[in-house]
């Protein structure tokens, strides 16, 4: 993460990079553009093309493959209601099938809401628990599909599981969403790959990490998927030696999205332009944009710990299966959309703050992500937490540094907050005892990786918010990652550059309880 910048000073608002408006979802593609040096980026031309509204889409359904079906082994919950939180168990595998126990430690859905109108919630935040993200388990010939709703690993296959891939659906998305599916899933594989590595150590299933490559959509055919073009370039996780870094790419030649969804080939034309292993890169970076004398950025690295080394121990979780059913994002009675926090009648403990903070301060696996973690601002709106100032902090080496005092900096998120309080809807950002915003700077991100470096810090961005959705269980909050902020105004409160834009940001809030009923999905 960056340094603290120098104290926040009034200026008038700005529009860079593009004066359509303050919708996220349209500035996105503009700030890409913005990144890959084009100092005057002009709105794609489906950008106010008519899309079905987000509540009619159906996402498709799973991409089953043919063959048996393998019912993952049950009593996870047991194991992790053994594991005090915050203790981290010694590694090797703690169990039999480790690795089975990890991914439903990863994916497996928790609870079921009903007056919620999203479901199922699993232990990660997913947009409109869309859940785009999957993961194929291959045993080093075959390839099976996880599916968690139904426990199970579906496909050819025999041998003992070895290897995760893990890719985004765009075509889960809403189409309404346009080219910000792109970012979803990019977000959303960073919040995975954290919980992904927190199941692994949890487990102690030691394994690496490969980024996507440039023949990722052989992969994908690989993987049995029908359109390739629907899924994002695949990381691989790997428990014994690593294969995805010598595969030999054969030239295959992806079909090209279908028309009638424009957004769509945007979309996938810049995920395809980011992988980490370029070929015919030679001395290049990862990135190919700059000369370097090692190349450890293209291997497979380690995945390394999810977890804190130091954390105090929680009073609302006292075992790991404890925190990982108190994560959640906020929740309204009645099927009301949105999230409400109630008011701090007592400041909160220091703790909330310095567990957030030592989560937050953990970074992503691989030298790729942890060189552009290093690239992102983290902004704090602190407010009711003992020994802190309110106001607008910078987050740097896992401190709060004060930028400027400022009580009426909630109340400003919430009036810029794209889904204010309404008859069904609800918004308790003003009382929020902690908001945080993860930014980056674009030209300086692309100048320094290349295009790869936008995904990545997308991914960055996503390990960091899952880890402070962790802190919050922790200490009895809610955590919701959001996108929804007027960008504009909202950088004005907090203090961001010109040309600096919000990657995604996170409100922390004090729950309040609804009444309704809450489902225990847990095996």
């Amino acid at each position: 993460m960056t340094a603290p910048a120098e104290p926040w000073t009034r200026r008038a608002p700005v529009d860079l990079p593009g004066p359509e408006g303050d919708n996220s979802i349209a500035r996105e593609p503009l700030w890409y553009a913005y990144g890959a040096g084009d100092d005057a980026p002009e709105p794609p031309p489906w950008t106010w093309a008519a899309t079905p509204p987000p509540d009619a889409h159906v996402p498709p359904p799973p991409p089953r493959p043919a063959g048996p079906v393998t019912l993952l082994p049950p009593g996870t919950t047991d194991h992790l209601s053994a594991l005090p939180y915050p203790l981290v168990p010694a590694p090797g595998p703690a169990v039999p099938d480790a690795l089975a126990h990890a991914l439903t430690t990863t994916f497996a859905p928790l609870r079921r809401e009903p007056e919620n109108p999203y479901n199922e919630h699993r232990p990660y935040a997913s947009p409109r628990c869309l859940f785009p993200v999957h993961a194929f388990v291959g045993d080093g010939r075959d390839w099976r599909l996880l599916e968690p709703t139904r426990h199970t690993l579906t496909g050819p296959g025999t041998g003992s599981p070895s290897r995760v891939a893990l890719t985004g659906r765009y075509t889960a998305i809403p189409l309404a969403y346009q080219w910000f599916r792109g970012s979803l899933v990019a977000i959303e594989t960073g919040m995975v790959l954290r919980a992904l590595s927190l199941g692994l150590e949890l487990f102690g299933v030691p394994a690496t990490l490969t980024p996507p490559t440039a023949d990722g959509p052989e992969l994908l055919r690989e993987l049995g998927v029908e359109h390739t073009w629907e899924w994002s370039l695949p990381w691989l996780v790997e428990l014994d030696e690593p294969h995805g870094a010598g595969r030999e790419a054969t030239g295959f030649k992806e079909t090209p999205v279908p028309e009638g969804d424009p957004s769509l080939t945007d979309v996938v034309r810049v995920n395809r332009a980011q992988p980490y292993v370029p070929r015919g890169a030679g001395q290049h970076s990862i990135y190919g944009y700059r000369r370097v004398g090692a190349t450890s950025h293209t291997q497979p690295a380690p995945v390394t710990t999810a977890i804190p080394p130091t954390l105090p121990d929680s009073p609302h979780a006292p075992t790991w299966s404890e925190l990982l059913w108190h994560r959640h994002s906020g929740r309204m009675p009645r099927a009301l959309h949105g999230m409400d926090s109630a008011k701090c009648l007592t400041p909160l403990p220091t703790r909330t703050l310095t567990t957030a903070l030592a989560w937050l301060g953990v970074p992503p696996p691989h030298p790729a992500l942890a060189a552009a973690f290093d690239e992102v601002t983290v902004t704090a709106v602190v407010q009711h937490i003992d020994g802190h100032t309110p106001g607008i902090h910078r987050i740097h080496d896992g401190t709060a540094h004060l930028l400027r005092r400022d009580p009426t900096a909630p109340a400003g998120l919430e009036a810029n907050y794209g889904y204010g309080l309404t008859p069904v809807n609800g918004c308790g950002i003003a009382n929020a005892p902690l908001t945080v915003f993860f930014s980056v700077r674009p030209r300086e991100l692309f100048a320094r990786f290349g295009p790869a470096g936008w995904s990545a810090a997308q991914h960055a961005c996503g390990w960091a918010v899952h880890g402070l959705c962790l802190a919050a269980a922790a200490e009895g909050l809610f955590a919701r990652p959001v996108r929804a902020f007027k960008e504009i105004q909202t950088k004005e409160v907090i203090g961001l550059g010109e040309d600096e834009t919000i990657v995604l940001s996170a409100v922390v809030g004090v729950p309040r309880e609804t009444g309704g009923a809450v489902l225990d999905l847990r095996t």
